[in-house]
């Protein structure tokens, strides 16, 4: 199994982290190693899969928190493991709760305030983004924990890079300039920069943040990305918890 960690999150001893790939249990195509129920995956192989990579975390399956993602903004304080029900974005200041992101080229973005001792992951394709999921997380950090931008630090997770995120007039429409390159009449867009200067602009010190350079699409042999395989993609699950 091949587990991607986050040098910001795993340099902190009290924070568990990894993010899953296309690597493990020796599956072969479509699905790869894919912790997702809802892309025609055998359901048990599924769970099985689920179960060796929170092994590989030392997470249980009954502490793991999921969440039926809606592209919306969404956001759950989370104090058990389960199923929460059309949410984005999940908060926690429980230890052992491992907070999990699902994920095939939308970023997703784990947070970790070390002074209250707080982690958040946010699921925030263009719609999230568009939506500013993860400000109305950091606003909600700020008014439920007292979190300063100072106590933060961040991680933004393998996702589509610009090159490959191709988008219509509609969408482009919705997003800075200098979030956009054009391509013939339409746009590629950057995600991950937009959500990264939405850190910086709350206040996040650059050096807190770590933003991936793996994009999604390009790492087929690594990497689920829905835009690349359509309705065989399977997906990721990154995961962060309180040790």
């Amino acid at each position: 199994m091949l587990i991607i960690k986050s040098q910001i999150l795993t340099s902190v001893p009290e924070i568990i982290f990894g993010f899953s790939t296309k690597i493990g249990a020796e599956r072969n195509a479509p699905f790869y190693f894919n912790m997702s129920h809802s892309v025609g995956d055998n359901k048990e192989i599924v769970e099985e899969n689920r179960a060796l990579f929170y092994q590989a975390l030392d997470l249980g399956k009954e502490n793991i928190a999921l969440q039926k993602q809606i592209h919306g903004d969404g956001i759950n304080y989370v104090t058990n493991g389960g199923i929460y029900e059309d949410s984005d974005a999940m908060i926690t200041d429980k230890r052992n709760i491992g907070l999990a992101i699902s994920t095939a080229d939308c970023a997703a973005i784990f947070l970790y305030d070390k002074r209250n001792k707080v982690i958040a992951g946010i699921h925030s394709g263009w719609r999230g983004t568009n939506k500013k999921i993860l400000l109305k997380t950091l606003i909600r950090l700020k008014d439920d924990f007292n979190t300063s931008p100072s106590d933060l630090v961040a991680y933004i997770a393998p996702a589509i890079s610009q090159n490959n995120y191709e988008i219509g007039n509609e969408v482009a429409a919705l997003f800075d300039k200098k979030y956009l390159l054009p391509k013939g009449e339409k746009f590629l867009l950057d995600v991950s920069q937009v959500n990264y200067d939405i850190l910086v602009n709350f206040g996040l010190s650059k050096k807190d943040i770590q933003i991936s350079g793996l994009c999604s699409f390009e790492f087929k042999h690594l990497l689920h990305s829905y835009r690349r395989e359509g309705l065989h993609s399977g997906r990721a699950l990154g995961i962060i918890a309180l040790r």
